[in-house]
């Protein structure tokens, strides 16, 4: 990112235009300096731990040679994770984290960029920095490096983790994931140019992402892997997958013949965003955008407090359900290959039953996935409950309140849309779960509705911590991120039960396969409508943040 500041600095009248940028940067860090390292941490781990648990499942040359050849054969499976170019541990560890390791590098990093742009000037504190010393274009450099920052720290965990596994292809893998969160985070900036919102310059450019991750998927679906080939630059992959940034990324073939030269076109696309993000915004007004926001209308239509908060949330709803419909059609289609993915091999048995908690196996891997809709879920109820938050800090929900509006009428809209829509996000992925694996649809909704009270354990302490302490608010993000990297990664690791029982979500029911258990879900919920109550009644004792 320094080479495209100091070309954007060249073109658009010089260094005047980036003062201020160390103070900045030093400023996100400080605002980052919990979320930062949680995120790299938590990503780092799960790449370096994958090669001791796939060494433990496959030790084998023939199991690992065994475990590529049936990936590689099953279409659900390779649009899951990519295909596999290789039977080595290295190999099979870029395989199975690759392709997740460098979406979440894409998502923390444009999070990182709108927080620290668009979500600056949307609050007004942007143009308070900007009266002073601070050059044009020093915010936009402080926020790509800061996302350079933790992209950087992120590449140098996985490749001094996998190291041992082969020094060049670790580093390999770690630029493909790096490089691709440095590409989303220089389209986020462009994308925060265009719009007046964090929120929708977030939701735009999780969708190029989301579209992304789609090509790559329906592109991998239909070609299969293996070793590269000589002067084979498409390498066998599909046109699809080579117009998304995460193909490029998967196409590295890290521990697989370390293609160097595809790390160039994200290099490229980081290069070339960043120039045009530079000049987007030496030709706008601090807080204007490209894409004004359209004027409404010139009576209201907004009667209740629950109207506003419909309006407020509907796009992020109907964009989830969508995204959950989808992602459960193609999981669903990978149940079948359960046994496929598994074998022989009874480690991996044990994984899958320690995530599904049944003894056959198909039943035990559509508990798995459905457990992981749920902590996806949990993230979805965090965020809609926070949009109070955000309601109060950017002063918007100040003139609403001084109407005759009551803070439990206001509250309460954007709550019914946190809570309902948790459940209708998990009814989603359990008809598209339903619509490829087509069988007992009872079944599939019952093992998806047995994740809602967690999901609403998570939001009622984004109540509380919204209501009674509305500082620290943005705490219920790392609880969220922790009951998710608890799930996913601890049976992976043979975590002890304790460390499981930390999230909600280990002392449900793994259903199909497995007798309800009523007792914890009825404590669960109990909680759940404990903390919401607790947190209403905070928030009609304090008073209202104003800034």
């Amino acid at each position: 990112m320094t080479a495209v500041a100091a070309a954007a600095a060249r073109r658009t009248g010089g260094a005047r235009h980036l003062a201020g940028t160390g103070a900045l940067l030093r400023l996100a860090l400080r605002r980052d300096r919990v979320m930062l390292p949680v995120w790299v941490l938590v990503l780092g781990t799960m790449v370096v731990s994958g090669g001791g648990s796939i060494e433990a499942l496959y030790d084998t040359p023939a199991k690992r040679a065994q475990v590529a050849a049936s990936m590689s054969a099953n279409s659900s499976l390779r649009s899951l994770y990519g295909p596999v170019f290789g039977d080595s541990t290295g190999a099979l560890v870029a395989w199975r984290f690759g392709v997740f390791a460098a979406v979440l590098a894409a998502i923390m990093s444009l999070i990182i960029v709108v927080r620290h742009t668009r979500e600056e000037e949307e609050t007004g504190r942007q143009e308070l920095l900007s009266s002073a010393m601070v050059g044009r274009r020093a915010p936009l450099t402080a926020a790509l490096l800061a996302a350079l920052v933790a992209n950087t720290a992120l590449v140098l965990i996985i490749t001094a983790g996998l190291a041992g596994r082969g020094a060049g292809s670790a580093l390999a893998l770690g630029l493909a994931v790096g490089l691709t969160g440095m590409v989303f985070a220089t389209m986020a900036a462009i994308v925060a140019q265009l719009t007046e919102s964090a929120r929708l310059a977030k939701g735009l450019t999780s969708g190029v992402l989301g579209l992304a991750f789609i090509l790559r998927a329906a592109g991998d679906a239909g070609t299969a892997g293996g070793p590269p080939q000589v002067g084979d630059l498409g390498g066998g992959s599909s046109v699809l997958t080579w117009l998304s940034p995460v193909g490029w990324a998967e196409n590295v073939r890290a521990f697989a013949g370390d293609r160097w030269w595809v790390l160039l076109l994200l290099g490229a696309a980081v290069l070339v965003q960043g120039l045009a993000a530079y000049e987007l915004t030496g030709r706008r007004d601090v807080g204007m955008s490209f894409l004004p926001a359209r004027p409404g209308p010139a009576e209201g239509r907004l009667a209740t407090a629950g109207g506003l908060a419909w309006r407020l949330q509907r796009g992020g709803l109907l964009g989830w359900t969508a995204g959950f419909l989808i992602a459960g059609v193609m999981f669903g289609g990978m149940v079948e290959g359960a046994a496929d993915l598994v074998g022989d091999n009874e480690q991996a048995r044990e994984i899958f039953e320690r995530l599904g908690g049944a003894q056959v196996l198909t039943d035990a891997f559509l508990a798995a996935l459905l457990g992981m809709f749920g902590m996806v879920a949990s993230l979805y109820a965090v965020g809609s409950v926070l949009r109070l938050h955000s309601e109060e800090t950017s002063q918007r929900a100040e003139p609403v309140l001084a109407n005759a509006v009551g803070r439990l009428r206001w509250a309460a809209g954007h709550l019914v849309i946190a809570f309902a829509g948790s459940v209708l996000l998990m009814a989603a992925a359990g008809f598209g779960m339903y619509a490829s694996y087509g069988k007992d649809l009872g079944a599939v909704l019952g093992a998806a509705a047995v994740q809602v009270p967690a999901v609403w354990l998570l939001g009622g302490l984004a109540v509380l911590l919204h209501g009674a302490f509305p500082r620290a608010a943005v705490a219920a993000w790392g609880v969220a991120g922790l009951s998710l990297a608890i799930g996913w990664i601890g049976p992976a690791l043979n975590l002890p039960q304790t460390i499981l029982n930390l999230s909600p979500f280990g002392h449900l029911p793994k259903l199909p396969g497995t007798d309800m258990a009523w007792p914890p879900v009825l404590v669960l919920l109990a909680l759940a409508v404990a903390l919401v109550a607790a947190g209403l009644a905070g928030l009609r004792r304090r008073d209202i943040i104003t800034s």
